[in-house]
């Protein structure tokens, strides 16, 4: 039993609030990239202070990168007093723009009715904070410890962590033999374990058109007609055959266990560059749409891009004078962590401890910073565990369980011992 590193977490009850509630009075929006250098800088004077060597690399190069908006990350390590593995807890410190509907200042931390309210409270900044509270509960235990922890803080999840965990890995932050284990803590639920995530494919694709007056479109040729075939081709074959599809791996929620594609924005037509607030006169010459299509492990890349691509050759036979342009924005390949791997083995371990029950094994229905570990970091033993309910994520009102942080900081802890010292 594990009673006296789950004695040093409710200790630290207070402290966890705390530490959740300066974090998100950090507004780290993203875009633009704001605050990070001082919530990173912050991470980093904690995280010092109890033994850690910190590092703050910015994610130089990285879109949205600049002087105004460095890609600020944190890394801290401390070494055991002997030879063992390393375990690394990553959090984004990024959070998406707080929107309207919210009864609460989105950054002001209020704490009301056993919950931290806030933007970033959920997603991620309540598990960043159980993360580091769960370490130092465990160092207070056992200070003797072998191996080694790390905590890092990083950049631009919400946007794709291209300035974040993708810099890191690159450099072998997140590469044997600095690292062998890594925990996410991600809010999907505290009983959960999330094992991956589907995949990604991002693509835009753009419809020509020849340019013509407004009041004799025949002379010209519509872009935006031209991008409707598209739009209807798709209702009527892809988005059926999309749905037909389904998988083994274990998606929450329910409806994305099959494949889907969501239109993310469609522009044609010169109406914003012509004069804000009048239409243009023109027949539009180009219609682009953003695509994102989420694929299951099922799936291969090739297939996923084909079915596409297939519609659009038999629209460019079909259709008089129509052409197209596609080009590709993102991919990211599904991905399913084993269930008996050192990482979900050793916390659903700590769960059925702390919750007296079987973990729920899960794989998200969209990526997080794990695709980075696993494909620039080559490193596979990795999985999301968090406090905080997926569902309120990115939403007014954002908020955290206090005692859900507690627990899972507790889930952290015993997990954390597990893979360090071996203990069950």
């Amino acid at each position: 039993m594990n009673e006296r590193l789950f004695r040093a977490v409710d200790e630290r009850v207070e402290e966890l609030v705390a530490l959740t509630v300066d974090l998100i009075r950090f507004p780290t929006v993203n875009p633009p990239g704001e605050a990070y250098t001082p919530c990173a800088e912050y991470i980093g004077r904690r995280l010092s202070a109890r033994g850690f060597e910190v590092r703050l690399i910015r994610g130089e190069g990285a879109p949205g990168d600049s002087d105004r908006y460095p890609r600020t990350n944190v890394v801290a390590h401390r070494e055991g007093r002997s030879p063992g593995p390393t375990v690394h807890f990553n959090s984004h410190i990024d959070v998406v723009e707080a929107g309207e509907g919210w009864t609460v200042d989105p950054f002001a931390g209020v704490v009301r009715e056993g919950k931290v309210f806030g933007r970033g409270a959920c997603d991620m900044k309540g598990g960043l904070a159980a993360s580091i509270i769960a370490v130092e509960a465990f160092l207070a235990v056992n200070p003797d410890f072998p191996g080694a922890i790390e905590i890092s803080g990083t950049a631009d999840e919400e946007s794709g962590g291209y300035g974040g965990v993708a810099h890191l890995a690159k450099q072998g932050f997140f590469s044997k033999p600095r690292v062998d284990h890594v925990i996410i803590p991600e809010p999907l639920n505290k009983d959960r374990i999330c094992l991956g995530h589907r995949g990604v494919w991002w693509a835009e694709i753009e419809t020509a058109g020849s340019i013509a007056h407004g009041s004799m479109p025949f002379l010209g040729d519509s872009a935006i007609r031209h991008m409707g075939a598209v739009l209807s081709a798709f209702e009527e074959e892809l988005f059926p055959a999309l749905e037909a599809k389904e998988t083994h791996m274990p998606v929450v929620p329910e409806g994305a266990r099959r494949s889907t594609m969501n239109i993310n924005s469609i522009h044609g037509g010169q109406t914003e560059d012509f004069f804000p607030g009048l239409p243009s006169p023109n027949v539009a010459d180009s219609c682009r749409l953003v695509i994102d299509r989420r694929f299951l492990i099922e799936e291969d890349i090739g297939q996923v891009k084909g079915e596409v691509v297939a519609i659009l050759e038999r629209l460019k036979r079909e259709r008089p004078r129509f052409d197209y342009k596609i080009r590709d924005l993102m991919e990211v390949l599904p991905l399913m962590t084993e269930r008996d791997a050192p990482v979900p083995n050793a916390l659903a371990g700590a769960i059925r401890e702390v919750f007296g029950k079987e973990p729920e094994y899960v794989i998200s229905p969209g990526t997080y910073d794990q695709k980075h570990v696993a494909r620039f970091g080559h490193l596979h033993d990795c999985v999301a565990y968090g406090p905080g309910i997926l569902d309120l994520a990115h939403r007014p009102d954002e908020w955290v369980g206090i005692d859900d942080m507690v627990e899972s900081a507790k889930v952290m802890a015993a997990g954390l011992d597990a893979l360090l010292r071996g203990v069950a």
